[in-house]
This record gives C-alpha cells, structure tokens and sequence, in this order.
C-alpha cells in the first residue's frame, strides 16, 4: 500500500480530500484547500478551528457543503467519526427569540447522531457521536446586526446563538421526547462550523472604500486589452482589499468574527470554469434541456463557439456564479423548448445550435 492510500484507521490526507471535492466543485482551489485541511484533521479527532466562506451567489458555497457531505456518507468508516448537518442561519435566530439559544444545532445534531447509529442506541453514545459533528450554516451574512442605520434584532441574537455553541464546554439542552426530555448541558467545544454567505453589499461598500472612499486613490487603473481595443480599468477584486473592519460595518460582531481561524473568499468563475459547469455539471441547464429534447426524441447539441458564448456572456453576470449559465441559456433555449420539432437541422433528428443563434437570441434580449 502506498502513503497515498488511506486505510480504515488512517484519516484521508487533505490532499485526497481535496481531489474527491473537484469532482462537484469546479474551480475555488483555495476554499477547497481550506475545506479539505479542516476536514482531515477532523476526522483525526485533532481540534480544528471553524471556517467562514465568503462569496457571489453561485460561487459554490452550497455546493462545496453538498460535496462534503457526499465525501462522507460513501465512506461509512469515515462518516461515523462525525455527523453532518446543514441549516440555515435563520433558525438560529428564531430558537434565540424563544428561548433555546443554540439548540437548534445540537437537536439536528442528535437526530442526525439517531440517524447514524439506530434508534436503539444508548443516549450517552448519541451524544458523543453529536458532540463531533459537523455543521454548515448557509446565508450567515443574513444575521447582519444591523442593515443600514437600523439594528436588527434577530441578526444579533442570531450571532449570539451561534457564538453560545461555538465557544461554550457546557451548553444546556433539552433532550427531544424521544430521549427522555431531561435538561442536561452538552460539550460543544469539538463541534466545527462552516459558515457561508454571500454578502450582498459587501462588495460595494469595499470599493467604494477604495475608490471614492477614505481610501481613494488606493486601487489604480490598469491598461487592459479586450476584444482587441486598448482601454484603462479599474481592477477589482474582493480578497485584495477585505478588511476585519468591514466586516464589523457590515453588520458581524468582532466576537462573532474572532471564532472564526480561517475568512476564506470564492473567487468569481472564469469563462472556462463556467464553459465546464454548464457541459458537466449534472442539474445544469444545458443537461436539462438535453432530457427535455429526449424525450422528444430528438437530440439537442451546441457547439463549442455557441457553448463559450453562453459562458463569457454569463461571466458578465459576476454577481450570479453559475445562476447566470442559466439564465443566460433560457434567453437562447426557450425557442427551441417551445417547438423543438420545428427546429432539427441535422441528422438522426438533431437540433443544432451554433454561434450565430446564440448571438441572435442574445441581441434579441437587448432590443427587448
């Protein structure tokens, strides 16, 4: 056996972590480092500190979450040394407003731990199994303490649920019906959290900071070549100018932040990352419309120009990720879904679309 390999004791490196990972998740090199070192020393049973993704829509946060999770439910000897849930900030705030800080988390966490184990399996083993667990927290920028000049209420006690289960050794807790309903307190010190969000806005109020700001004058324009004509821009990019203290502005607590050991930006995808998204991706729009076109009998192909035409023309749309692949194919599909038959041009019943139909549909959407 070579080192590479991992055997049912050993944890997987971060290196073969990270290899499964690009299988779901194209590009994000970075994020799924980061994902991948956290995750082997978590199956380790080593302490690991939590991670806070930051990203566009459609950056592949969700995803990347999705893609650990399936990681870990193929490799039963892997899955048993942590439980996995996923929820949305949100509730968070909701069980803050009622009274149980924090128990939202640690409830998924002991079902999940039933889940794992069979519903016969003692209490004590329940709640070590969930006192290892794993949980991804999407939209956390939606628990912002404030948005604009007004403070918001449930963001606040949002982060403060969270941040009661982040940093706390003896949580209370109300056992669910089912075991028992006794009031007991729980460990939470080796739970990892995984935090993402989008945070709209952020964004803007970072360049403008540098632009027009009391930064200004920080980010200079650069002579770029495009489609062949010479101009000067105004190069932005989100993790070359992110400080602690706007993401304090923004609306996240300095304690809420300092749990945190790793702030990790996605990167906005290149034209080849969303060419690759849109041809291999399984639910993307480009695969749906194959089956559609299937089960018409017919068979629906594009070509390579048409293909990087709906990507570059989506990379425009840097704020939607891979959403824009398909907003942007809807504009040059819809025609073709209204009356595919009408629209073979090929052999074996093939409807063909090339670069000049995808500029027609697109020029067709600007008139509009």
């Amino acid at each position: 056996m070579t080192q590479s390999q991992t055997t049912d004791t050993t944890p997987p490196s971060p290196h073969e972590i990270a290899t499964e990972l690009s299988k779901r998740v194209i590009g994000q090199r970075e994020a799924i480092r980061e994902m991948s070192i956290s995750m082997s020393k978590k199956l380790a049973g080593l302490p690991v500190g939590n991670l806070l993704m930051i990203g566009s829509s459609g950056t592949g946060k969700t995803t990347l979450m999705k893609a650990v999770e399936s990681f870990l439910e193929k490799r039963p000897n892997l899955s048993l040394r942590s439980t996995v849930i996923r929820m949305h900030a949100n509730v968070l705030g909701e069980e803050a407003q009622r009274g149980r800080s924090g128990e939202a988390i640690l409830h998924r966490l002991l079902d999940r731990a039933r889940e794992q184990l069979g519903p016969d399996a003692p209490l004590e083993d329940l709640l070590a199994q969930a006192s290892r667990g794993i949980v991804f927290v999407d939209e956390v920028d939606k628990i912002r303490a404030w948005v604009g000049d007004q403070p918001n209420t449930s963001g606040i006690r949002a982060q403060e649920a969270l941040l009661t289960v982040m940093e706390n050794e003896a949580v209370p807790l109300t056992l669910p019906k089912w075991a028992g309903g006794d009031r007991i307190t729980v460990d939470s010190s080796g739970l990892l959290f995984v935090c993402g969000g989008a945070f709209e806005g952020l964004w803007d109020s970072v360049f403008d900071r540098v632009t027009v700001g009391k930064d200004r004058g920080a980010l200079k324009p650069v002579t770029v070549v495009e489609d062949g004509e010479v101009e000067e821009k105004l190069i932005f990019h989100l993790r070359d100018w992110l400080r602690n203290d706007d993401l304090f502005e923004y609306g996240m607590s300095p304690q809420f932040l300092s749990r945190y050991d790793a702030v990790v930006l996605l990167s906005d995808l290149t034209v080849e990352e969303l060419e690759r998204i849109f041809l291999t991706v399984p639910d993307s729009g480009y695969h749906m419309a194959r089956a559609y076109f299937k089960s018409r009998g017919l068979n629906l192909l594009l070509s390579k120009k048409a293909v990087y035409r709906i990507a570059k023309e989506a990379a425009r749309e840097q704020r939607l990720g891979a959403r824009a692949l398909k907003e942007v194919f809807r504009r040059v599909i819809r025609d073709y879904e209204y009356d595919p038959e009408s629209k073979v041009n090929g052999p074996e019943s093939s409807v063909l679309i090339d670069l000049p139909d995808v500029e027609a549909a697109l020029k067709l959407r600007q008139r509009g």
